[in-house]
C-alpha cells in the first residue's frame, strides 16, 4: 500500500469522525435527515428525481425564451429605496459592458489599476460632497447593511459602555429595520423604534439614533433641533439619506449628523431584483479608524507623481480578523464606479434638474389627488413619495386590482394606506395612468394634471451650498 493511499484513507476517516461529531452535536440522525429537517418541503426534490439529459444551447435558449414570456412586466412605483433610473448609453457600453471594468469584483490586490482607484476616489468625493461630511469609504453592499455598519461604528465609539439602546425613527424603510434587528440581537443591542423627540433622546441608555432623510413617507423634515439636542446628550446620530435628494436639500453634515449612509441605486443603477446596490457611508473625521470597508487615498510614487492607493482597509479579508471593524460589509465596486460616472456625466446642475423634475411631478400628483375622495397624508416638504389614506380596506383592494390590471405596482404599507414613489423615469403619461387607476377603482371621473400649479417649496431644508465643483 502506498503512503499516499494510506494518507487519503486516514484523512477520510478523520473527516467522517468530524461529520459524526457535528451530527451528534446538533442532534441529527444522519445527513439525509438533516436535509429533510432543514430544506423547506415545497422546494425539496423528490427522491425519485433524476437529472434530465443536457440540452443543446439552441434548445436551452428556446426554452428559456418560453419561460421569459411568462413574466408580467410592470411599472414599479413601490419605492422603499428602489427606483427606476436611466443609465447613459456611454456608461453602459464603456463600463457596465466592458470586461476591463466588470471582471474585477473587488480589488484586494495592491497592484489594482490606477484607473479603478481613481474612479473609486471619485465615488468618495461624490459622497463626501453630497453628505457634507469629510470622510467616505469606497462603497458598501446595500443600504440596509450600511445602516447596520453605522450602528456597529457608533456602538464601538460610545463613551459609556453601559449604553446599549440604538434609537430608530419609525419612518425608516422596513428592510433596513429587519437587518438592524438581526444584527443587534447577538450583540445585545436594544433597538427602540420611536418618533424622534427630546423625550426619547433623554434616556441615559441611548448611544446613537438613526433616521431616514427623506423618510419612508416622503417627508423632508428639518432635524436640526433633534440633532443638536442629541449632540448635547452625547448621542451619536446617523442619517440614511437619498443621494439624489441631497442635491436639493440640506446635507446631513450641515444639519449636524455624525454619520450618513444610503444607497446609490438611484444614480443610474438598475433595480436588479432588489440588489445589492452600491451603498455609501460618510462620517466625521473622528470615525476614520472605525470605518468599515476601505478608503482610497492619494500618495506619491518614487518619482513624485500622484499615485492612488488603498489608504485604509478594515475588512477581515485585508487584516487580522480580530482587528477588523466589520465582517458583514462588502464593496460593490463596479456599481459604485457606475454611480460616480453617472454623477460626472450629468454634473451638479444635471443631477439637480433630475431631482427637481421628480419633486415637481410629486407635487403635480399631490395636487391631482386632492381632487379625489381620499386623504393625502402629507402635502408639504415632500420628495418622491406620496402617502394616501382611503376609506377602508375594500377600497385598497379595489385600487390594487385596478393597478395590477394596468400593470402598475404600488406599495400598501397599512390596511388603509397606499404609497406611490416617483423616479427619474416618471413622465406625465405615468401620472395620468396612476390617476386613471384611482378613478376606475373609486368609480369617479379622472382628475386632470394641472401643469400650471404653483408650489412653494420650504426654504428651511433647501440646499444653499455648492457641490461637485
Amino acid at each position: 500500500m502506498s503512503s499516499h493511499s494510506f494518507s487519503e484513507r486516514h484523512q477520510g476517516k478523520k473527516e467522517g469522525e468530524e461529520i459524526r461529531h457535528i451530527l451528534k452535536t446538533i442532534a441529527a440522525k444522519d445527513i439525509p435527515s438533516l436535509i429533510q429537517e432543514t430544506i423547506p418541503e415545497n422546494i425539496l426534490l423528490d427522491k425519485n428525481w433524476k437529472v434530465v439529459e443536457a440540452a443543446s444551447e439552441e434548445d436551452f435558449l428556446s426554452r428559456f425564451q418560453e419561460l421569459l414570456r411568462k413574466n408580467i412586466l410592470c411599472r414599479s412605483f413601490i419605492g422603499k429605496g428602489y427606483y427606476t433610473s436611466f443609465l447613459p448609453s456611454v456608461i453602459r457600453r464603456q463600463v457596465l459592458e466592458n470586461p476591463a471594468w466588470y471582471t474585477a469584483y473587488t480589488p484586494y490586490q495592491s497592484e489594482i489599476s490606477q484607473g479603478r482607484l481613481e474612479a473609486l476616489l471619485n465615488f468618495q468625493t461624490l459622497i463626501s460632497e453630497l453628505t457634507g461630511l469629510p470622510l467616505s469609504n469606497a462603497s458598501l453592499l446595500d443600504e440596509a447593511t450600511a445602516c447596520a455598519e453605522a450602528m456597529l461604528m457608533t456602538y464601538r465609539a460610545r463613551e459609556d459602555k453601559a449604553q446599549n439602546v440604538f434609537l430608530v425613527d419609525r419612518h425608516i424603510f422596513p428592510q433596513t429595520l429587519d437587518v438592524l434587528l438581526s444584527r443587534a440581537e447577538p450583540l445585545g443591542i436594544e433597538i427602540q423604534v420611536q418618533t424622534w423627540s427630546k423625550a426619547v433622546f433623554s434616556s441615559p441608555y441611548v448611544f446613537a439614533a438613526l433616521c431616514q432623510y427623506p423618510n419612508s413617507e416622503g417627508e423632508v423634515l428639518d432635524h436640526r433641533v433633534h440633532l443638536s439636542f442629541a449632540r448635547k446628550q452625547k448621542i451619536q446620530t446617523v442619517m440614511c439619506s437619498n443621494p439624489l435628494a441631497l442635491t436639493l436639500f440640506t446635507s446631513p453634515g450641515e444639519l449636524g449628523a455624525n454619520i450618513a449612509v444610503g444607497s446609490t441605486q438611484i444614480l443610474g443603477l438598475p433595480i436588479g431584483f432588489g440588489g445589492p446596490h452600491a451603498a455609501y457611508l460618510a462620517a466625521q473625521d473622528k470615525y476614520k479608524r472605525l470605518l468599515p470597508g476601505r478608503i482610497i487615498g492619494i500618495s506619491q510614487d518614487k518619482e513624485g507623481n500622484d499615485a492612488y492607493r488603498m489608504a485604509l482597509q478594515t475588512r477581515e479579508q485585508h487584516i487580522r480578523r480580530g482587528q477588523a471593524t466589520s465582517n458583514i460589509c462588502t464593496s460593490q465596486v463596479l456599481l459604485a464606479i457606475i454611480s460616480s460616472f453617472y454623477a460626472i456625466y450629468h454634473g451638479p446642475k444635471g443631477l439637480q434638474r433630475i431631482a427637481e423634475r421628480i419633486r415637481w411631478y410629486t407635487y403635480l400628483l399631490v395636487d391631482a389627488f386632492q381632487q379625489l375622495p381620499l386623504r393625502v397624508i402629507h402635502t408639504k416638504k415632500l420628495f418622491q413619495t406620496i402617502l394616501l389614506e382611503v376609506e377602508d380596506e375594500l377600497q385598497v383592494r379595489s385600487v390594487k386590482t385596478c393597478a395590477e390590471q394596468a400593470r402598475l405596482n404600488f406599495d400598501y404599507p397599512a390596511s388603509r394606506h397606499i404609497s406611490i414613489s416617483l423616479d427619474e423615469a416618471t413622465n406625465l403619461s405615468d401620472l395620468n395612468n396612476i390617476l386613471n387607476v384611482f378613478s376606475e377603482a373609486l368609480g369617479i371621473p379622472c382628475p386632470v394634471v394641472n401643469r400650471e400649479s404653483k408650489f412653494v417649496f420650504s426654504e428651511a431644508t433647501q440646499r444653499t451650498d455648492s457641490f461637485l465643483n
